[in-house]
C-alpha cells in the first residue's frame, strides 16, 4: 500500500524537461508566424493602392466614353477625395473617390511614355504608396494595358 502511495505521488505533475519542450516547441511556432503577420500589413497598404488606382483609371475610361478633351486629376489632401475635371470651359472639379491613407497620386493623366497630352486610347495613370510592400515602387491603369505593377513610364 505504500509502495502505490509513493509511486503516486512521483507521477504527479510535469517534469522540468517536459515544461521546457514545450515552451521550446511554442517558440519555434510564434517565430514562425510573427514575420507571416507582419507582412499583412504591407498587403493591406498594396491592395489600397490598387484600388485607388483601379477607381481612377475606370473613372478616367468612362470620361472618355462620356466627354472629350484630356480630363485633369487630383488629389485633394484636406477632403481626402480625388477629384476629375474636364475640358469644357467653367468645368467644375468633381469628386471621383476617396483617397486611401499614405496613396500618393503620380504625375496624374500622361500619355504613356511622353508625359505630354493624352487621347481617349493612349492614357496612363498611377499611384504609390510609401508603406505597402510593391507599392512603393506603384501601380498603373492605362488604356493599353489595364491594372500594371509599377510607374507610368
Amino acid at each position: 500500500m505504500i509502495a502505490r502511495i509513493r509511486k503516486a505521488q512521483e507521477t504527479e505533475g510535469f517534469t522540468l524537461i517536459e515544461l521546457l519542450v514545450v515552451m521550446i516547441i511554442i517558440g519555434i511556432l510564434a517565430a514562425v508566424a510573427i514575420p507571416i503577420f507582419l507582412s499583412q500589413r504591407e498587403k493591406a497598404e498594396d491592395s489600397a493602392a490598387k484600388a485607388d488606382v483601379s477607381t481612377l483609371g475606370k473613372e478616367i475610361a468612362t470620361y472618355y466614353v462620356d466627354g472629350t478633351g484630356t480630363p485633369t486629376v487630383a488629389q485633394d489632401a484636406t477632403s481626402g477625395k480625388y477629384t476629375l475635371t474636364g475640358t469644357a470651359t467653367g468645368a467644375t472639379a468633381k469628386p471621383i473617390g476617396n483617397s486611401s491613407a499614405n496613396v500618393l497620386l503620380g504625375d496624374a493623366v500622361e500619355q504613356r511614355g511622353t508625359g505630354t497630352a493624352i487621347d481617349s486610347t493612349n492614357w496612363c495613370i498611377d499611384v504609390t504608396n510609401p508603406k505597402g510592400d510593391k507599392a512603393v515602387v506603384g501601380y498603373r491603369y492605362s488604356a493599353q494595358g489595364g491594372l500594371e505593377e509599377g510607374a507610368c513610364a
